[in-house]
């Protein structure tokens, strides 16, 4: 899977937002506010990715020590990703 052709990620004002260019701006107005780990999880998307290195990532970033911990990451990651699919950023 990867971020729909025309889904762009921008800094304004220290902020990350998600804007639509082109066709895409057609079907969706507005802007999607991203946290750092929401960042980080469309650049891994966007990159080619898959959950578990972005997990990797993510467990690294944050020092996750146990088995646990990754899980917990992974859970997030895929949560991520399930709401970026029901709001129509990624293709298969």
């Amino acid at each position: 899977m990867k971020i729909k052709e025309g889904f762009i990620i921008r800094k304004v004002a220290g902020k990350y937002v998600v804007v639509a260019t082109g066709e895409a701006s057609k079907s969706f107005h507005g802007m999607v506010k991203l946290n750092e780990t929401a960042k980080i999880i469309w650049e891994g998307l966007a990159n080619g990715k898959i959950p578990d290195e972005i997990t990797d990532e993510l467990a690294k970033l944050n020092n996750a020590e146990t088995e646990e911990d990754r899980k917990k990451i992974y859970d997030d990651v895929q949560s991520m990703i399930k709401e970026m699919q029901d709001a129509g950023f990624l293709v298969d």
